[in-house]
């Protein structure tokens, strides 16, 4: 990984891709590092997801997206951004992780470590990192949340089948779940903070899922929240205090995710109230140089930034580094 790259570019997902297709056409030099497979986020989606959005919201580089549904799906995804990928020959370094950032003389040092844990270092006169939040679930912090039996990411129904799951949450996420898992022969039983299910949920799944609540198909206990995690049951506690056991055989714990830039932190990156970084109208941080585009400079605004409005912020970055670039070296205009 010898050489100096005019960009590196952190996450290998749609608009860390996005990022990169801006690059090689604006003729800068550039590398992508990504810890995982390209989109990586994606691949763990549930196996079955369908998207909220239509195809084209979700291309990048003006490459059609084709499918034979209404809304892509998950597969259709993978397979659209893995061939925009080898058509458009993207540097793409897959299972490489960045561990940190540095600041040097001619911009910025990348301490790397490989799929086998050989470790290396990238240089690079900007970087760009889009690593999104979906790797970062955010934990409860109660007994028994680190148990074989509980998860923070859901695939699919088949395995459940006659058993009893309990689904913590009440986001897009939980919903999704809870009715793959009751269709698939599941008991199923949701556990919400709140006391109705969260607005933001896909307007086609909600009523779907309430329905499901009401007749009694999926059981719901809304102002209570899981303290406990055990072999056979959780521990549920009501709003005013008392408690329960729900037998349980697997539980599903989908309360959302965080960005996890730790690899930043000798970078000392200014933040907002919200958690969101500081951020200049092209996505550049409050250190020179660093850019973050897509939902990883959003902790507090997850629920507002996808893959629709995250492959603009690639193209506004780009925009940036290429008139930054300028009098660095010889680059051609963005080709949008």
């Amino acid at each position: 990984m010898s050489g100096l790259f005019d960009v590196a570019i952190v996450g290998a997902g749609p608009v860390g891709l996005a990022a990169a297709i801006a690059c090689k056409r604006a003729g800068l030099t550039y590398v992508v590092l990504e810890k995982g497979c390209v989109v990586n986020a994606i691949f763990e989606y549930p196996t079955y997801m369908t998207f909220f959005t239509t195809a084209p919201e979700l291309e990048i580089g003006n490459h059609p997206m084709v499918t034979g549904h209404d809304k892509p799906d998950r597969r259709d995804a993978l397979m659209y951004y893995r061939l925009v990928t080898q058509r458009e020959g993207l540097n793409v370094r897959q299972y490489t992780e960045v561990t940190a950032v540095h600041a040097a003389p001619a911009g910025f040092t990348l301490e790397v470590e490989t799929q086998d844990g050989t470790p290396g270092v990238v240089e690079a006169r900007r970087v760009v990192v889009a690593t999104g939040y979906y790797d970062n679930p955010l934990h409860i912090g109660i007994p028994g949340e680190d148990s074989e039996n509980v998860s923070h990411y859901y695939t699919e129904a088949h395995p459940f089948m006659g058993l009893n799951v309990t689904v913590i949450g009440a986001g897009n996420s939980a919903a999704d779940a809870a009715l793959d898992l009751w269709r698939g022969g599941a008991n199923v039983t949701m556990v919400v903070r709140a006391p109705e299910l969260k607005s933001t949920i896909k307007y086609w799944v909600r009523p779907d899922l309430e329905n499901r609540i009401k007749e009694g198909s999926i059981a719901a206990h809304f102002n209570s929240r899981v303290v406990e995690i055990h072999p056979g049951h959780v521990l549920v506690q009501r709003e005013d205090g008392t408690t329960s056991r729900l037998p349980t055989h697997f539980t599903f714990a989908l309360t959302g995710y965080r960005p996890d830039l730790s690899f930043l932190a000798g970078l000392n990156l200014a933040t907002q109230p919200d958690e969101c970084l500081v951020m200049s109208e092209h996505y550049e941080s409050s250190v020179p140089g660093l850019f973050v585009v897509g939902s990883a400079g959003f902790a507090g605004k997850t629920n507002q930034v996808f893959i629709e409005n995250g492959r603009h912020h690639a193209t506004a970055a780009v925009t940036e580094i290429v008139r930054q670039l300028q009098d660095v070296r010889e680059v051609a205009p963005l080709v949008r």
